[in-house]
């Protein structure tokens, strides 16, 4: 471990050792995988997001290739949330319904019987704003009724977002996991069906389907990239649940050849890396008040099903302050001549402004080195969000003293 001003960063020496076959479950299976593409392909509209090569970009951080997948075209939602909201929402209601969940088309859920029994189910979940929007979405979709808890200080496009899918949405006075706790005993206290995508002891089978949902990314990035494999992927962390599908669906597929995989988090809600930090088996949270401009990170406890994934197999874990969020979100919306131009938002961004500034800074050796990057590395970004915020991404991209 070593403490910077800028990042801070762990190496995992327990990634690569050999574990028993047992410790990954086949949940996040190229069989899996394929099962749930199929469900999101029946959803109208459907269609893979970009997947942009930025070259120029990549040559001038001295590596062989930057591709980002683009997640602010999924569903026109800005987000990749609907991912894994739509899947468990559509597999749990299934077997409600008395349908069969692992052959389920979205078109079933709208048949006229299904219908009068989704107009009584509420589903209620808290948000910093993308998954909220995306169970909103859902639910409007299918009939449900659906309520969002959202953290104080929650921006209000966000709210509006999320309010425009018809969701009953409540401010709270609050964190975002005091949102969570919030949600949860509401939904107990009400009967509503919980769509969190944190999972603790007892809550596990939802946030793994909401998992299994996000394992829609890699297979379409795999197809896009036609055979060829990235060495390094990097990325963002919240409560830990797309980083761990990511890092479980790579060890599925490649074993012990997978690519390096870089978890990455703001400095003021680091709670994955503050748990390899001072790592004792048990996940930590993370401390103070989780203020970062990086809303979607802004997660202060990790899931316990990504902890136990990304504990034994993500390689390294790295935290970061804001403005390199922000220099990513600048470097993406004012790219390199040549390159394409990607609208990213703060949670979007921050792996590529990581990345970009370990590269510039190259008498950093140690990071580089952990990090085993090179002129040979390829490396996948995933930018979770768009421009969800809009307001601040004007101020943040076009003026240069934000």
């Amino acid at each position: 471990m070593n403490e910077q001003v800028d990042i801070s960063y762990v190496a995992n020496p327990r990634s690569r050792r050999r574990y028993d076959a047992k410790t990954l479950t086949k949940s996040y299976s190229p069989s899996v995988a394929s099962s749930v593409r199929a469900f999101h392909r029946s959803i109208p509209r459907y269609k893979p997001t970009p997947l942009t090569m930025l070259p120029h970009l990549a040559y001038g951080l001295q590596v062989n290739n930057i591709w980002v997948k683009d997640e602010s075209y999924r569903f026109c939602l800005n987000a990749f949330k609907i991912l894994g909201a739509s899947y468990a929402m559509a597999h749990l209601l299934a077997e409600k319904l008395g349908l069969r969940p692992e052959s389920l088309a979205f078109d079933q859920l709208l048949s006229e019987p299904c219908r009068k029994k989704l107009q009584d189910i509420t589903v209620a979940t808290a948000t910093d704003g993308n998954h909220g929007r995306a169970v909103a979405w859902m639910a409007k979709q299918i009939g449900c009724k659906s309520v969002v808890y959202m953290p104080q200080g929650t921006s209000r496009s966000r709210y509006d977002a999320v309010k425009s899918h018809g969701a009953k949405t409540i401010v709270i006075d609050g964190s975002y996991d005091e949102a969570v706790r919030l949600a949860r005993s509401k939904a107990e206290e009400h009967g509503w069906l919980l769509i969190q995508d944190s999972a603790w002891e007892g809550y596990e089978e939802i946030p793994t389907l909401i998992m299994q949902g996000y394992l829609t990314i890699l297979n379409e990035t795999l197809d896009q990239l036609e055979g060829e494999t990235p060495t390094h992927v990097f990325v963002q962390c919240g409560v830990g649940s797309l980083a761990a599908s990511l890092q479980a669906y790579l060890y599925e597929l490649f074993g012990r050849n997978r690519p390096l995989l870089a978890v990455v988090e703001p400095s003021q809600a680091a709670c994955f890396h503050e748990s390899m930090r001072n790592y004792d088996g048990k996940p930590k949270k993370a401390t103070g008040d989780l203020s970062t401009a990086m809303a979607g990170l802004a997660c202060g406890e990790p899931s316990l099903l990504a902890w136990n994934i990304l504990r034994d197999y993500a390689d390294v874990f790295v935290s970061c302050p804001d403005y390199l969020a922000i220099n990513g979100m600048r470097i993406l919306g004012k790219p390199v001549r040549g390159d394409e131009r990607i609208i990213s938002g703060e949670s979007g961004a921050v792996t590529l402004g990581m990345l970009a500034h370990v590269r510039t800074h190259l008498e950093n050796a140690e990071i580089t080195n952990i990090l085993e990057l090179s002129r040979h590395s390829r490396i996948l970004l995933i930018s979770t969000e768009g421009d969800t915020n809009p307001e601040a991404y004007r101020k943040i991209v076009w003026e240069e003293d934000f």
